[in-house]
C-alpha cells in the first residue's frame, strides 16, 4: 500500500528576486523531492495548489480516465499552466509569472497544508480568507463534512 504523506501546518514565506520559493523544512518531507504546483481555489479565493507526486499521478489518471466529453477548458488549465518542481540544494524552487499573477502572490506568501497537498497564497488573500472560513458555524460544518 503507498504511503500517504500528510501536509498539515501554515508556514510564512517569502519569494526572492528570481521567483523562488524556499520551501519549510517541515513540509520537505511531507512534499518529497519532486512535487507539481497549479491553478487552486479555495472558497472563491485565488491560490495555488502543490500536489505530491503520488496525488498528481492520481489527478492525471483520473484526467486521463475522463470521456473526451467531459475534458473541458477548465479541467485542461489545470494542467497546461502545471510546473514540476524539484527544489535545489537549498530547498528552493521556482515559481512561473502566470501562477503567480493568477494568484496575485507578490514576495509574502503564506503555504498551508491541505492533508494530501499544500496550498500557497498571497499573505494578504490569505488573511482575508482565512478571516471569512474561521467562525465557529463554518468550522463545525467542515469537521461534520470530513465525518467528526
Amino acid at each position: 500500500m503507498e504511503e500517504v504523506r500528510l501536509v498539515i501546518g501554515k508556514y510564512p514565506a517569502k519569494l526572492d528576486d528570481k521567483n523562488r520559493l524556499f520551501v519549510p523544512a517541515k513540509l520537505r518531507s511531507e512534499l518529497g523531492s519532486e512535487f507539481y504546483v497549479t491553478l487552486g481555489v479555495n472558497c472563491g479565493h485565488r491560490c495555488l495548489t502543490v500536489y505530491t507526486e503520488p496525488d498528481w499521478q492520481k489527478l492525471s489518471e483520473n484526467y486521463n480516465a475522463l470521456p473526451i466529453s467531459q475534458k473541458g477548458a477548465a479541467t485542461s488549465l489545470i494542467f497546461m499552466n502545471a510546473v514540476q518542481c524539484e527544489p535545489d540544494k537549498q530547498f528552493r524552487f521556482t515559481m512561473s509569472q502566470f501562477l503567480l499573477d493568477y494568484a496575485g502572490i507578490g514576495k509574502e506568501v503564506v503555504i498551508v497544508g491541505r492533508a494530501g497537498q499544500a496550498e500557497i497564497w498571497a499573505a494578504a488573500e490569505f488573511a482575508a480568507f482565512e478571516s471569512e472560513n474561521l467562525t465557529p458555524e463554518k468550522l463545525l460544518a467542515s469537521l461534520e463534512a470530513i465525518g467528526l
